[in-house]
């Protein structure tokens, strides 16, 4: 038997239906990076075997998983976990280094690269002068080829004077540079996909999407970055740890 099954352990003296203990503990393990993103998990069959369930059991809990947005079912092929990202939202890192660290392969998929005049409400975020010109960058953001993410960036190009200069991460460019962001405030809302945001981020039309707008600093205590990212919430958590 598979090593990563002798952590679950199934008590059907509980009241917890034994569909709901398995599929519960797939989770946990699945979200402590037992199974990596892109990774096949066992067949109803072979998971039924394996634990000594009914293959009703494991059935019920793998569509409690694919509910959750934890995993995909492709006919004929299997069932694999989809990538999914836990954001500390008191922590200020790349969407790039975050995947790399739960062993994803991050791509950014190119919607627009250029320089542009800032509008309204990033002339004042970004304290520009009227005449001052921005680098936009649009893109989808994916990991192992799933879209995570639609995000849109606008800097100054006083500090992104080339936006075709970026590659996959801003933030190592901008390291890379002299110029890396040290502190951001950042604000989530919940916004319902437009037609053209939904075909972008790859939902129906109307889903729930996390909209998080980041405003970034550099040392000097500069605004140097506005970003907004509109994540899917079946891929995206976003986690505040709390002390007393």
């Amino acid at each position: 038997m598979d090593s990563r099954f002798e952590h679950l352990h199934l008590d059907a003296s509980l009241a917890t239906p034994l569909y709901r203990q398995l599929a519960n503990g797939l989770e946990a393990a699945i979200r402590s990076g037992s199974w990596r993103a892109g990774e096949a998990l066992p067949s109803e069959r072979n998971l039924a075997e394996a634990l000594a369930v009914s293959r009703i059991t494991a059935r019920k809990a793998l569509d409690q998983l694919e509910e959750s947005g934890l995993i995909r079912r492709d006919r004929g092929s299997g069932t694999f976990i989809r990538p999914s990202m836990d954001q500390p939202l008191t922590r200020l890192a790349s969407f790039s280094d975050m995947l790399i660290q739960r062993g994803f392969s991050p791509r950014s998929e190119w919607l627009r690269r250029e320089r542009c005049q800032p509008s309204s409400e990033e002339n004042l975020r970004l304290g520009l002068s009227s005449n001052a010109q921005v680098s936009r960058l649009k893109r989808l953001r994916l990991a192992d080829d799933v879209v995570m993410a639609v995000e849109e960036s606008c800097l100054p190009v006083t500090v992104l004077p080339d936006p075709m200069a970026v590659d996959v991460s801003l933030y190592q460019w901008l390291e890379q540079a002299g110029r890396p962001i040290v502190r951001a405030r950042q604000q989530v809302t919940a916004v319902n996909a437009d037609a053209e945001l939904a075909g972008l981020a790859q939902v129906a039309e109307g889903q729930a999407l996390l909209k998080v707008t980041r405003l970034g600093y550099l040392a000097d205590d500069t605004p140097a970055e506005l970003t907004i990212t509109y994540c899917r919430t079946d891929y995206y958590d976003f986690t505040v740890e709390l002390a007393r």
